[in-house]
């Protein structure tokens, strides 16, 4: 099976405790999870990457098939604070454009998965063309889309511009709680749910950290919904555990189209990702 994966690299610089931390980041954390999760499937990753620090990612990456992995001088590179149960804030430098769709390869996939990494992965006019190209599963990570860019690259929550059009050609969106409230002009998470699944959506995805992950449907025009609790485990990690999530939901959900299995694989695995300080473990997937 082949599958594709669209999102910015990026080199993140995490603040914890006053400690600076560089590691990989961006769509590093989809390509780990998905070619631990499926290592005899074709992965093929649709990113940009810098030679300079290409170390940091080449676990990954170099299991990936390279053919849509471009090299540019200077990739994004982010810092981002983290403050135990509040939202951890972000700060960007250096965003690259928007990355190179290969439209007339889409067909070859099973499924696309996009993760919105920096928000200016691809724009909406590049998504509707890949919807107008793909017939198959399209999953998106609205991630920083949520985010406008503030003074000194402060990334901090906003409505999204037009995200009814970007709804319209998505299979599965997933969010978090407090991205889920940028999507819409709703607060209640059942009506943006709603708002959502009217668009076209067949699947809304909201994580809630610590307590699970929450599935909106629509059966006979009635809106639905499936809750998985979060495993019990001592974390000791709160990096890229959505992008996990994601990875293992989107796969094992085009393999099995059965929704509570995939939401319960999903659930499991970013909990293993959030119970490993290194991801190099996350072979355990």
């Amino acid at each position: 099976m082949k599958l594709l994966v669209i999102g910015h690299s990026v080199e993140d610089h995490t603040i914890s405790e006053q400690k600076e931390i560089v590691k990989p980041g961006g769509i590093y954390y989809a390509a780990s999870a998905l070619t631990s999760i499926a290592p005899d499937d074709e992965i093929f990753l649709c990113t940009y990457a810098e030679k300079e620090n290409y170390s940091l990612f080449s676990d990954a990456y170099d299991k990936c098939a390279p053919d849509f992995i471009r090299y540019i001088d200077s990739i994004p590179k982010v810092w981002l604070t983290i403050h135990g149960l509040k939202e951890r804030d972000e700060h960007y430098s250096n965003v690259n454009r928007n990355l190179d769709i290969p439209y007339d390869r889409l067909n070859e996939f099973r499924g696309i998965l996009i993760n919105m990494i920096s928000g200016f992965d691809i724009e909406l006019t590049q998504l509707k063309r890949i919807r107008e190209n793909f017939s198959g599963i399209i999953y998106m990570d609205v991630h920083t889309l949520s985010r406008g860019m503030g003074h000194h690259g402060h990334r901090g929550f906003r409505k999204i511009p037009d995200f009814d059009q970007w709804a319209a050609c998505i299979d599965i969106i997933q969010a978090n709680e407090y991205e889920s409230k940028t999507i819409t002009c709703f607060e209640k998470e059942e009506e943006i749910a709603r708002e959502i699944l009217n668009c076209g959506v067949k699947q809304l995805i909201i994580t809630k950290g610590e307590a699970g992950a929450k599935l909106y449907y629509l059966q006979n025009s009635e809106l639905n919904f499936m809750f998985q609790s979060a495993v019990n485990i001592e974390e000791m990690n709160k990096i890229g555990l959505g992008d996990v999530f994601g990875a293992a939901y989107f796969y094992n959900y085009i393999k099995t189209n059965n929704l509570f299995y995939s939401l319960d694989v999903a659930v499991n695995a970013s909990g293993i990702a959030a119970g490993h300080d290194g991801l190099s473990k996350l072979k355990s997937l």
